[in-house]
């Protein structure tokens, strides 16, 4: 336990920053949240290649403790949040856990497949699963779903959709392009870890 300590604390770190970041808003479809929750990946796909998938599992179980923690605390377990925590957890936790597998499968390809590919499908899986569970008119009406649900062009100049598929390709643009950013320090992490494991 003590060898993923470190990983469980960044893990933690970036879902308390998340939190606190989403609340505050970047131009018209994003928050800040939105640039520090994709480095969530980044820590799982260290831990998986250089302590493999069931350590890297445990950290994200953690993380989802933290987030769920912090959203029943930011929500004052107010129903009116209820379904966007909800939407969070679920996001987290099946994205996350999908990344573990996908790397895991991938791991004796070149070094950049695995954390790409796993980062690209979670980020995916986990852009959907928040923005449709938290403001989709398909789900119960709740105060969440008038504004997000207004029609307007998709990110202000493409064709009219609902609001929330905008914020939600947004987000998912940054996590795209984290995920290829994130490759170098990946690399140069995963390198420095394992070199120090074989000295010890």
């Amino acid at each position: 336990m003590t060898r993923i300590l470190p990983g469980i604390l960044a893990m933690a770190a970036i879902v308390v920053a998340s939190n606190i970041l989403v609340q505050f808003v970047i131009g018209d479809w994003l928050t800040w949240g939105a640039f520090t929750y994709p480095f969530a990946f980044l820590v799982t796909d260290v831990m998986n290649r250089v302590y493999g998938a069931a350590p890297a599992r445990r950290i994200v179980l953690a993380g989802f403790v933290v987030g769920v923690v912090c959203s029943l605390i930011a929500a004052g377990f107010d129903k009116t949040t209820l379904r966007i925590a909800i939407a969070s957890g679920t996001g987290f936790l099946t994205a996350q856990l999908l990344d573990v597998a996908i790397f895991d499968m991938l791991r004796k390809a070149r070094w950049w497949v695995a954390p790409l590919a796993s980062t690209l499908v979670g980020s995916a899986v986990d852009t959907a699963l928040f923005f449709g569970i938290a403001f989709s008119a398909a789900l119960p009406a709740d105060i969440n779903t008038g504004w997000a649900n207004e029609a307007v062009p998709l990110l202000g100049f493409g064709p009219v959709t609902m609001l929330w598929v905008s914020l939600a390709t947004a987000d998912w643009l940054v996590k795209l392009t984290l995920a290829l950013l994130a490759l170098v320090p990946f690399h140069i992490i995963v390198r420095n870890l394992l070199r120090r494991n074989q000295e010890i």
